[in-house]
């Protein structure tokens, strides 16, 4: 690989640029986004760490389950468990008597992960003379993209995935200096970053792989000892096992409450659930072009596109390669190695995403780890990045369909719903609150801030349960109003509004809460044009009255 020498300082437009959009990126997670992306982003951390660490009232989904354990418990312990352990023993030394709250709870483990999302920038700083890339326009292109700004300041395995990826990346890619051969880094550690990111999600190994194969091929082209070859593949192999081993024994110790009879390994759980076709299924099946030709445009937009473009150009440069004589002799490794950085860059993006085709299953949030080889090949000197204007349009869409809009008004409400649940009336004389979400995504319950030893707040999840069912459970919900002290709330989409005016049941108050987009239950387009569109992009807090009687 050829090392690009640069001389002069960077250009100061695109270092304030950056420093712009970096500071975007810290003050935008503490703001916070409104946006809800995923269930995954809080039911695979901050929901489980929320009812182990702060004894709150959670939903452990069933990968936690000791009956079924898929999600190693390391990871949500040295993020999510880490920033909730730190406010909890800050509330216990008087330090902050408030420590506790919606908006801690919310917003801790994210600053966290938008602290070490500036990894990527690090990575991206350190492989750009490497791989051929000006340094500061492929920062400006990362700390730019929405799928930094949104997801990577949230708390998905994902964000991890990208992260682990960064990190191997640059292991893979160090030289002894522009113009000499390569050398070989740290096995150990290669060894301890892949068995972590396995034990993170088992599909870090379809990221892994193109770095794994170009460090091999540095290691058998620089090396002429036979010894020193398998030295450093030993290392690799004993750091990985060693890595394995401390993951195992960690969640064993978690998942088993009373004997340690059983080894939990978590990774190979989570392969026999997602390699069973029906289980997919049960998530959402789509056709295996989704990646290349929905997902990859969704989150990277004409960057996507171009690599898409130069992917065929390079096949064709190549195909007849495979046919020369000289194959048989140098082989994949040497091809690697003298190939251009662009190509190999091309290949580190385009095999994980072929191998992530392969599953039924295909959501844009798992493609988040390969924007670091995506703005590296983008970044590059011979290829200018046209098109600017469309790139920022695209990236302020996004962050705003995302970071705001998208089930956009669901965390608000917590936040409202947990300060009238800790208000001082409610304080004072207890009440028995009932919340009834219907058509939303599945609301994290830690962000109410409800003790497990406080029992006058039930939560009730009817998912996008029919007109017939939801209208079954609020008038059996109202039929059973009985105390003076209990509070029903219906939480639901403005587009599905009037369903619950259909079940004839009196309404006490409505609360509005702006901006809120479903896109299960959309809003139709004459609607929007009308006066009634705030009411299309909202969710409502509807309060059930006691006269139950039909409107």
């Amino acid at each position: 690989m050829r090392c690009t020498q640069r001389r002069g300082p960077p250009h100061a437009m695109w270092a304030r640029l950056w420093a712009l959009l970096a500071a975007l990126r810290a003050g935008w997670c503490l703001l916070p986004q409104s946006g809800y992306l995923h269930p995954d982003e809080f039911f695979q951390a901050p929901e489980v760490m929320a009812g182990d660490i702060l004894n709150l009232q959670v939903y452990y989904p069933w990968e936690f389950l000791s009956s079924s354990p898929c999600r190693t418990v390391v990871f949500p312990l040295m993020t999510s468990g880490v920033t909730y352990w730190v406010i909890k023993s800050l509330q216990q030394l008087d330090i902050c008597s408030s420590c506790i709250n919606s908006y801690t709870l919310l917003v801790s483990p994210r600053l966290l992960f938008t602290i070490f999302s500036f990894t990527l920038d690090y990575s991206v700083y350190r492989l750009a003379p490497f791989w051929g890339a000006d340094p500061w326009k492929a920062l400006v292109l990362l700390a730019g993209s929405y799928v930094t700004l949104v997801f990577y300041t949230r708390t998905f395995t994902n964000t991890l995935e990208g992260l682990l990826f960064a990190l191997l990346m640059v292991l893979v890619s160090s030289t002894k200096s522009c113009g000499s051969s390569a050398e070989p880094t740290s096995s150990s550690l290669i060894g301890v970053i892949t068995t972590a990111g396995f034990f993170n999600r088992p599909t870090f190994l379809a990221f892994a792989l193109m770095p794994l194969l170009y460090w091999a091929s540095l290691i058998v082209d620089s090396q002429k000892s036979i010894k020193t070859l398998i030295n450093h593949f030993l290392k690799l192999i004993l750091c990985a096992c060693f890595t394995a081993i401390v993951f195992i024994t960690a969640d064993t110790f978690y998942f088993t409450s009373v004997s340690l009879d059983n080894l939990y390994i978590t990774p190979f759980n989570f392969l026999s659930y997602n390699l069973n076709p029906h289980n997919l299924a049960l998530h959402g099946s789509h056709p295996r072009v989704t990646h290349f030709t929905v997902n990859g445009v969704m989150l990277f937009g004409i960057l996507h596109i171009m690599a898409i473009s130069a992917g065929f150009r390079m096949l064709k440069k190549y195909v007849h390669q495979l046919m020369q004589v000289r194959w048989c002799y140098h082989g994949l490794p040497a091809l690697l190695v003298h190939s251009e950085g662009s190509s190999t860059l091309l290949l580190f993006y385009f095999v994980p995403l072929a191998f992530l085709s392969l599953f039924s299953h295909q959501e844009p949030r798992f493609l988040i780890p390969l924007i670091l080889p995506l703005v590296l090949f983008s970044a590059s000197p011979n290829r200018t990045v046209k098109w600017k204007f469309l790139i920022v349009l695209f990236n302020l869409l996004g962050a705003l369909l995302f970071g705001c809009l998208h089930q956009g008004g669901l965390i608000p409400c917590l936040f409202h719903l947990e300060q009238l649940i800790h208000s001082p009336a409610s304080t004072s004389h207890p009440r028995h609150y009932t919340l009834l979400f219907a058509h939303t995504y599945m609301p994290p319950r830690s962000l109410l801030n409800i003790k497990k030893t406080e029992m006058h707040v039930e939560v009730i999840d009817m998912a996008g349960s029919g007109e017939e069912t939801l209208c079954q459970t609020v008038e059996q919900q109202a039929s059973n109003f009985t105390c003076s002290n209990c509070h029903i709330f219906i939480i639901i989409p403005g587009t599905v509004r009037a369903t619950i005016t259909k079940c004839g049941v009196s309404l006490k108050n409505e609360t509005l809460i702006f901006p809120h987009l479903s896109m299960e239950d959309p809003p139709e387009i004459p609607i929007l044009s009308s006066g009634n569109w705030r009411s299309q992009l909202g969710l409502y807090i509807l309060e059930l009255g006691r006269d139950h009687q039909s409107l």
